[in-house]
């Protein structure tokens, strides 16, 4: 058994798998009564208005700078503003955002922190998503301790003028997922920063992802309780009108920690919170054993010579509007299917979906980034189990993103397993096509250490936004499923145990 095997990591994926014999013992009855709330408040601080500033008309505002002041405030509508507000059962009020989060429990924050600008003075901001307004509650310069934050990226953020830190709240997923929560909080916050990169690009800046940091150093800039709270990205945006040609600066989006060996003995309900301790950089980032680990080989694997393979090169481009209409209308727009009818979708349509969501360079002419940021993408692999989908045989296909192509590996309609394997949902019957996101963990820790485990989750929930974007401006139904047997889908799939199962998307023709 190798060290990786017995890392934090891999220890807490597999205490927190769901199985049919213990799937009852995982959960609990919800204490709807403390549920804690989806938004963060502050007593103190400048509260700065956003709204005024939608109307995308300069000659309507007189502020300021007030072209700097839109394309922030849609940046941050875009990314993770309210969508709309429900009403549930007991009279309360839901409210929807346009990133999607499971069980509409929103763990993810976002913080914004100003160098010091003629338009956005120095300090720290909260975005306050209910009343879409930043609160200044912090007015001092920290620029400095953001680049000593993270490490050999200071020329990124020398460049830059302002950073967004995203950060996730345990208790608003743990309250419903228990220990299994820490996946959830990532996923989502990947659905965060699959929209931050659409909307940087549609509103003039270049954000650049960063997941290796000083955790403690960024957790102390921002004044959070370490036992509540932590970041998870950081962000700096480049303004590109402030740039002839984009500099060509080195950075490195994903550093690795030390990989955790010796963990003691963990109860239920302190799972979570010790692996994300352990998945911290506090000092210095660590060498870990295969720093330089080749993943070439997974384009070869699942190459059968025997095997049926289907060409995406030649897909259907995706329309984004005129001036990014379409794009912004998708975001608000989108939400999460409950019901498939079962009919089938088109193979144009499924892989049109792909296309734009592993192949961004084919959209630099529309304006978007054609070099989206990720952390461990080379250890993400895509299978597709197709149920109903026109021009396609029903079974399992491995997608190569490098080859652009789709390879059969089993040929089977897989309707009734995958019903089961979703926990009995009916989203895994119905759907035309589930797309799952797996991982070979051990390798990804071989490199990033026991941080790999947030990186995965981030890079499949932002590859699972691009879908669920692609899908809605199609017409399809789209709902992502972080809940699922985990060993079942590598059975179903015929792939090793090796292979960690992180994220399934369901596609489908929506149902009444």
């Amino acid at each position: 058994m190798s060290q990786f095997s017995e890392s934090i990591a891999s220890h807490y994926h597999q205490r927190t798998k769901y199985a049919p014999e213990t799937i009852a013992q995982k959960g609990k009855s919800l204490d709807w009564a403390n549920q804690p709330q989806p938004f963060k408040e502050y007593k103190i601080g400048q509260v700065i208005e956003l709204n005024p500033y939608l109307s995308q008309s300069t000659a309507a505002i007189d502020v300021a700078y007030s072209d700097h002041w839109i394309r922030l405030s849609l940046l941050l509508l875009y990314s993770y503003g309210l969508t709309a507000q429900l009403t549930t059962i007991y009279g309360d009020s839901m409210y929807l955002r346009a990133a999607p989060s499971a069980g509409g429990l929103y763990p993810a924050e976002i913080y914004l922190i100003s160098r010091g600008t003629p338009w956005l003075p120095a300090g720290l901001y909260n975005y306050q998503v209910q009343t879409h307004s930043l609160v200044h509650f912090w007015q001092d310069r920290v620029w400095q301790d953001l680049q000593n934050a993270c490490f050999a990226n200071e020329e990124i953020l020398a460049a830059s003028e302002i950073a967004i830190v995203t950060t996730g709240i345990f208790a608003r997923s743990a309250w419903r997922y228990e220990d299994r929560a820490y996946r959830r909080i990532c996923l989502d916050t990947g659905h965060l920063l699959g929209n931050i990169e659409l909307s940087a690009s549609i509103n003039g800046y270049q954000a650049f992802f960063l997941g290796g940091f000083n955790d403690k150093a960024v957790n102390k800039l921002l004044y959070l309780d370490e036992s509540e709270e932590g970041a998870t990205t950081v962000i700096p945006l480049i303004d590109l009108l402030d740039y002839t040609s984009l500099p060509d600066l080195p950075y490195s989006h994903s550093l690795p920690s030390s990989i955790d060996t010796k963990y003691p003995s963990i109860p239920d309900g302190e799972l979570l919170s010790y692996l994300h301790q352990a998945t911290k950089i506090d000092s210095s980032p660590v060498s870990t054993p295969n720093p330089d680990l080749a993943t070439n080989s997974l384009e070869d694997k699942y190459n059968f010579p025997f095997c049926t393979k289907i060409s995406t090169a030649d897909a259907k481009f995706i329309d984004w509007g005129e001036d990014f209409s379409e794009l912004e209308n998708t975001i608000l727009e989108r939400r999460s299917t409950r019901n498939y009818s079962g009919a089938e979708i088109k193979i144009e349509q499924l892989i049109a979906l792909l296309n734009f969501t592993y192949q961004p360079e084919a959209y630099s002419d529309q304006g978007l980034d054609p070099a989206p940021d990720y952390f461990a993408l080379e250890f993400i692999e895509t299978f597709i189990a197709v149920s109903g989908v026109s021009g396609l045989e029903e079974g399992c296909y491995y997608y190569a993103p490098k080859a652009q192509e789709l390879r059969q590996i089993r040929f089977k309609n897989f309707r009734k397993e995958l019903h089961y394997l979703c926990l009995g949902q009916d989203l895994g019957k119905n759907a035309s096509a589930i797309v799952f996101h797996t991982a070979d963990l051990e390798q990804a820790i071989a490199k990033y250490g026991d941080r790999a485990y947030r990186y995965l989750h981030l890079d499949a929930g932002h590859l699972g936004q691009r879908l669920n974007l692609a899908a809605i401006r199609l017409g399809l139904g789209v709902s992502g499923i972080g809940g699922f047997f985990d060993d079942l889908v590598n059975q179903v799939l015929g792939i090793p145990e090796a292979e960690a199962v992180i994220y399934l998307t369901t596609l489908g023709v929506p149902g009444k």
